[in-house]
């Protein structure tokens, strides 16, 4: 079973997982250890991943990124309008109520959900993982940001579950930051006395700044804030509006009103960046940037700051808003780590500075892969694979969520709802409501300060029906209690309905020395029938996703395969003829030479025709093996020189070795019979005297024909040496005749104690030595 964890995020993701002797961050297929976030849709297949980014300029109307900001938010969300838009081409519309893509695809118009593109993209991410642990993948972690609703949480689970992952948990992504910087310290304070430490976190898309307490064998998040709107990307966006501007004065040109041109000024907006993270000036060379127009400029260090002024600016507004609600002065506070690519600006290092005023900023963690090693951490505990250290996580609920009810008539009680898990609720968390009732019922669960969500997110969670109260033998309202639930993933549930009964059992109890009845009150649950629905997709929806998912993943290998063997057949016709008149000329004949080179030219004429573009995985395989029934003889004359050496010298000196074993003196072998050494000698013989007579035969022969003496048959002869004179010259000594003994009455004398080395006590005289004492074994 493998232990994997995922840091997904808005520009590329990382995966993390687990061995025996630690977490590693595995590389994908192009050996990059982060897979951009990415879903491209073409003519014949789909692209995930890098190969979706070798896409995202020419094919950027179907390609479809920042998943992350998109999965479970709806197409009204005023925040995909006003933000998102600014960062994707495709056109996004309304899919099945939540935000999607509108792509062509194998040639006609189609329509996915983000949670579908997501669903794609947690596939190329699976793959990868089970090509590198080469075994399945199933249970994963995923980090998700911690200002995610209910909703945005539920989508990634459903996106999982089309990817046929199992997750074994949600987690925020600065609780698995913080639990990959304190699981593996070994002197953390007792929970009296603990240590306090803040991350801050400034990725592509977000920043986080969380407050976390940190114990012997636990850490808890005591506070924390976002903010959504402070990341690589908005400063990228800065830069990209800045040198527009220019460049519309000085080449006359309008970038933004180009996807390819602004495309490519963002690939160069995000170098000059970088530069500028390390030195005081930058150069921008954009080559035919649009209209066959080479754009260059550059930028200091001082302007750079000021263009990107007001993304700096926010900064501090999380972290002193964490501060705040842990309650925490600065005093309190042992270390700041900080993580996310973002941290590398001076600017924003300064700004974060000037909130702890003086307090050293630590980078102890690696500011990218500190998620991704977090997440696998947790899936370790969760996992029975392996035994990881004790080590709790207290984690919280950014939100306040209650459920609220309609009043019905004779209720004892004035309110219709009630917070059920305040912003700060630890997670897990459950909680039990009561009820009275004489009737059905409807509970609503909700965000109870709709303003502190992202965007314009729906603050609705879930809705409660209980079809059927049972009355009570009084007349009276019934009692009905209703467990809800915060769970693991951060989402919230309704688990169970039952009224509580009574019950008066009669059971014998011994008194003195009679047995007498004694009744005992036994407190019945019994349960009471309901439904709940959430945002979470539909069970027939999410089967229908899952099937198509399969589908264009089975699509996508056929096309991938197919695509190998026409590269397959390509380089077969171009390595075969280079080597014909170079590695391979001494070995083919006049005749083959002209009919292969005349089947390489056939076949490089029909590859490369309107047929041969887009012909089947089955066609292009026979016609690589029509061309290798004339090549292959050629090749194996080759290979069978380069190789009969090396097999000739193996069974010389098998030859050698057991000839002379089966002709020495000494005495390991003086127990074996004269005929069978000498069997040995005459097997070892005739060995010899065969190869001797092939060596002779294929000497004469010219290299370009048939080989007399093959490699296959030397092998073979050589295992037939071994199979046979192994088991003669490895027979065991025969066991020396056992002693009489003596006869009845007789005594047999009693040698004296040897003496012991020192320190070593002789023998029990029960005849056993009890061995060392017995250890525990960790």
């Amino acid at each position: 079973m493998a232990v994997v964890g995922i840091d997904f995020g808005s520009l590329h993701s990382k995966i993390g997982v687990a061995r025996h002797r630690g977490i590693d961050i595995i590389t994908n297929e192009v050996s990059n250890r982060a897979t951009p976030s990415l879903v491209s849709f073409g003519f014949k297949q789909r692209s995930l991943g890098e190969s979706a980014k070798t896409l995202e300029t020419s094919n950027f109307r179907n390609t479809v990124g920042s998943l992350k900001r998109l999965i479970g938010r709806t197409i009204s969300d005023p925040e995909i309008e006003s933000v998102e838009r600014k960062f994707t081409h495709v056109k996004l519309i309304d899919v099945g109520g939540t935000v999607g893509a509108q792509v062509q695809y194998l040639g006609e118009q189609r329509q996915f959900s983000a949670t579908q593109l997501t669903g794609a993209y947690f596939g190329k991410l699976r793959d990868i993982a089970a090509n590198e642990l080469k075994n399945s993948v199933s249970d994963v972690v995923i980090t998700v940001p911690g200002w995610y609703t209910d909703a945005q949480r539920r989508a990634v689970l459903d996106a999982a579950a089309i990817a046929n992952l199992n997750v074994l948990r949600l987690i925020n992504d600065f609780t698995a930051v913080a639990l990959g910087w304190g699981i593996t310290k070994s002197d953390l304070p007792e929970p009296e006395n603990p240590r306090h430490v803040v991350f801050v976190d400034v990725g592509h898309s977000q920043m986080s700044a969380s407050v976390v307490a940190f114990a012997k064998g636990q850490l808890t998040v005591k506070a924390a804030a976002y903010d959504r709107h402070v990341g690589g990307r908005d400063i990228d966006y800065a830069l990209v509006q800045h040198f527009a501007e220019e460049f519309k004065t000085k080449y006359k040109i309008d970038v933004l009103s180009n996807p390819k041109a602004t495309f490519r000024l963002s690939a160069g907006c995000d170098k000059v960046k970088k530069i500028l993270s390390a030195n005081a000036e930058a150069p921008l060379n954009v080559e035919s940037i649009m209209d066959d127009i080479d754009a260059s400029s550059r930028l200091n260090r001082e302007e750079y700051e000021q263009l990107i002024s007001g993304v700096i600016e926010r900064v501090t507004a999380p972290i002193e808003q964490a501060l705040a609600d842990s309650g925490l002065t600065l005093d309190q506070i042992d270390a700041v780590e900080l993580v996310g690519g973002c941290t590398r600006i001076p600017a924003v290092r300064a700004k974060i500075q000037a909130v702890f005023q003086g307090k050293q900023l630590s980078t102890t963690l690696n500011q990218d892969e500190a998620a991704a090693r977090g997440a696998t951490f947790a899936c370790a505990m969760l996992s029975p694979v392996f035994r990881v250290r004790d080590f709790a996580l207290h984690d919280i609920t950014p939100y306040d969520v209650k459920v609220k009810w309609d009043k019905q008539s004779g209720e004892p009680e004035e309110d219709t709802e009630l917070v059920v898990f305040p912003k700060g609720n630890s997670i897990p968390s459950t909680k039990a409501l009561t009820f009275y009732r004489n009737g059905p019922f409807d509970l609503q669960a909700e965000y109870a300060l709709p303003d502190t969500l992202p965007g314009g997110i729906n603050p609705w969670i879930a809705r409660f029906t209980c079809k059927e109260v049972p009355p009570t033998t009084t007349g009276d309202l019934t009692v009905v209690k209703v467990k809800t639930r915060l769970n693991l993933h951060g989402v919230v549930s309704f688990e169970s309905a039952y009224v509580e009964e009574i019950e008066e059992k009669e059971e014998m109890v011994v008194d003195g020395s009679e047995e007498a009845p004694k009744k005992k009150k036994v407190l019945k649950k019994n349960p009471v029938p309901f439904i709940w629905h959430s945002t979470s997709l539909d069970p027939t929806v999410l089967e229908q996703y899952k099937q198509q998912e399969a589908e264009m993943w089975a699509a996508d290998k056929l096309v991938a395969d197919t695509e190998d063997r026409k590269n397959a057949l390509e380089e077969y016709i171009y390595d075969m003829r280079s080597k014909l008149d170079d590695r391979y000329a001494a070995y083919v004949q006049s005749a083959e030479k002209e009919q292969l080179l005349a089947a390489l030219s056939k076949a490089e004429e029909w590859l490369y025709s309107e047929e041969g573009e887009d012909a089947t995985k089955s066609v292009y395989v026979a016609q690589l093996d029509g061309l290798k029934v004339l090549g292959d003889p050629i090749t194996f004359r080759y290979r069978e020189a380069e190789e009969r050496s090396k097999v000739v010298s193996q069974l010389r000196e098998t030859i050698n070795q057991y000839m002379s074993m089966a002709q020495s003196n000494d005495e390991k072998y003086s127990h074996i019979e004269e005929k069978d050494k000498q069997a040995v000698i005459e097997k070892c013989a005739t060995a010899q005297q065969w190869l001797e007579d092939q060596i002779a035969r294929q000497s004469e022969r010219a290299k370009n024909v048939e080989p007399v003496l093959k490699s296959a048959d030397v092998l073979k002869k050589r295992e037939e040496i071994i199979y046979f004179a192994t088991p003669i010259l490895s027979r065991p000594k025969p066991k020396p005749p056992k002693v009489d003994q003596p006869a009845s009455g007789q005594q047999t004398p009693k040698p004296e104690a040897e003496p012991q080395p020192e320190g070593q006590q002789p023998p029990q005289e029960n005849g056993q030595d009890n061995g060392p004492p017995e250890m525990d074994v960790d």
